[in-house]
């Protein structure tokens, strides 16, 4: 009953300015990360409501040569059916597939991915998620398994494809000594169906509106 999101929600993708022009003129040049260490597992990845979290990501990667002009396009997302990591429901169903994921691993004499950290993260935040990408697209692979199984058996499944997936992360270290809040929280969106993106925009300068309303 509640398992829809129906609201829309601004998230920002931190790229090259090329990247940005593209999408803001093209809805075909969206494209699928496909990363073995995706955080959320693979789609088009967005930060929730912080454009300049998603500008500080593509200025990290011009650093180190992977982009040459850092830009940040917006975008205007709904949900739909999503994997919202922020519910314990989904919380709770992530991990029963991880466990079914770790038996089947078992079973064949596989070690299971490991999340690890870059050498020069001083703070051990475990950047690269190999482990939690393995699993979560073990889940959707499962899922739409299942799915395929019951329209071949049934003519129709009661399953649903997850469309995003959505979580918060706490990444940085603490803001100041002893604080529970980090420096670089914030709420990843992964979209897996791209009709979850209803456009792409340029994002605006804030005006002041004291100094509009004054010159009115």
């Amino acid at each position: 009953m509640y398992d829809s999101r129906p609201n829309l929600i601004i998230g920002f993708h931190g790229c090259d300015e090329t990247v940005k022009q593209k999408l803001i003129n093209s809805s075909s040049s969206i494209q699928k990360s496909k990363k073995p260490y995706d955080w959320l597992g693979h789609g088009m990845y967005f930060w929730e409501n912080n454009h300049d979290r998603a500008m500080e990501w593509a200025t990290e990667k011009k650093k180190r040569g992977e982009i040459a002009t850092p830009a940040v396009v917006g975008a205007i997302l709904q949900l739909g059916y999503c994997c919202d990591l922020l519910d314990s429901r989904y919380v709770q169903l992530l991990k029963e597939y991880y466990n079914l994921m770790a038996d089947a691993y078992k079973i064949v004499g596989r070690e299971l991915p490991q999340n690890k950290n870059l050498s020069h993260d001083v703070h051990k935040d475990r950047i690269l998620r190999v482990l939690d990408c393995t699993v979560i697209e073990y889940m959707h692979d499962e899922i739409y398994d299942r799915y395929k199984q019951d329209i071949f058996n049934k003519g129709f499944s009661d399953l649903k494809i997850f469309e995003s997936t959505r979580c918060v992360f706490t990444e940085g270290g603490p803001i100041y000594k002893g604080a529970g809040i980090f420096e670089k929280s914030h709420i990843q969106i992964c979209i897996r169906n791209p009709d979850c993106i209803k456009g792409f925009f340029n994002p605006r300068k804030s005006t002041s509106f004291n100094s509009w309303v004054e010159r009115k």
